[in-house]
């Protein structure tokens, strides 16, 4: 049997309605789901190294079953960069992926959501807000997050697990040519690009199902 691990995306929280859609079906085969917090060390101080040590931490807790780690969104960013700065670790557990709307390329995804100019703007006020829907406020996130993620290049990422990808073709928040630029450049990948937008939630049918199946469950 399984332990899954589900990363969150940015401004969301263990908490979420998609972080949880797939717990109970997925228990009742028998698996053990895993929400980790990701707003590390809080928030306001978000970096992407902190997120990856996150996971790390609760990996290290976790039984010899095979892994699935899934990632949503920025969660997808912290799947892919957790898989490989501990490859030879922790991490040596997750068997296989799956990755919703994965955000590789946050920068380019702040280009197309800010406009030019957003990275000086953000560097200059030091901080910039955005809405969290963990607390339902807009609070700030400073910038050394932009500082940290720039460290991280997914482009590079070779993994040795299978990885399934599903985004849809209607995200206007990340661009679905980062799926598949990944998919195209990496042979273990496979790619379903589906009829919907970044939430993915009138397809969670058919994601749940994609768990299940790589799952062989």
């Amino acid at each position: 049997m399984w332990n899954v691990v589900y990363c969150h995306g940015f401004a969301s929280s263990p908490q979420s309605k998609k972080a949880n859609l797939f717990r109970a079906p997925l228990e009742a085969l028998g698996v053990r789901y895993y929400v980790p917090d990701l707003n590390q060390p809080s928030f306001e101080r978000l970096t992407l190294t902190a997120m990856l040590e996150t996971v790390d931490a609760l990996m290290q807790t976790l039984d010899d079953r095979p892994t699935l780690i899934v990632g949503s969104s920025m969660g997808g960013l912290v799947a892919l960069h957790y898989c490989d700065r501990y490859r030879h670790t922790s991490a040596q557990k997750v068997k296989k992926a799956v990755l919703l709307a994965p955000a590789f390329d946050f920068m380019a995804n702040r280009d197309r959501s800010e406009g030019s100019g957003w990275e000086e703007r953000w560097r200059s006020a030091g901080a910039w807000e955005f809405f969290n829907y963990a607390t339902g406020q807009p609070e700030r996130v400073h910038y050394g997050l932009v500082e940290d993620i720039k460290r991280y290049d997914s482009w590079g990422v070779q993994l040795d697990i299978p990885i399934l990808i599903y985004h849809g073709t209607h995200d206007d928040v990340v661009d679905p040519a980062q799926s598949e630029r990944y998919h195209r450049e990496h042979d273990n990948v496979t790619l379903a690009l589906l009829e919907s937008d970044h939430q993915l939630l009138d397809q969670t049918d058919v994601i749940l199902n994609g768990l299940r199946t790589i799952m062989n469950l």
